[in-house]
């Protein structure tokens, strides 16, 4: 899998990349781990998949899992969390409070700058611990 991570930014560079474009790659990582996530259950329509996948990337799921994977988070980790869940938003969706929100933009752009590092093992150390807690 470490093929499909061509990027190996540092961490002076990934700084340098605004907090929204880091979560902008980071909620398509973590989507993608949803979804492969869901087929890897096998005999779902997609319909059910959808649904399935949906469950796991809401704002609300994202915050749980967020606050879940907190804890053990590195000092490095840590800030790109607090980056991205201190961003103003120009608006919430509204299923949603503005702090489970803002927790899932934290979690995407940690995600987004974890890909964007090349660190693969951590993003699945992460994602295992995300599914532990919301499946």
């Amino acid at each position: 899998m470490s093929e499909l991570f061509r990027e190996h930014y540092d961490n002076d560079a990934l700084r340098a990349i605004p907090v929204l474009t880091l979560a902008h790659v980071g909620d398509s990582v973590y989507e993608l781990l949803a979804r492969s996530a869901v087929v890897a259950r096998g005999g779902l329509k997609v319909v059910d998949a959808h649904r399935q996948t949906v469950a796991l990337v809401s704002a609300p799921a994202q915050a749980k899992a967020m606050e879940a994977i907190l804890p053990g988070l590195t000092e490095a980790e840590h800030s790109f969390f607090t980056r991205g869940r201190n961003t103003k938003p120009h608006s919430t969706p509204k299923h949603c409070t503005l702090r489970e929100y803002a927790y899932a933009t934290g979690l995407e752009c940690l995600f987004g700058a974890l890909y964007l590092k090349g660190d693969t093992e951590r993003v699945q150390q992460l994602w295992q611990q995300v599914l532990e807690v919301l499946t």
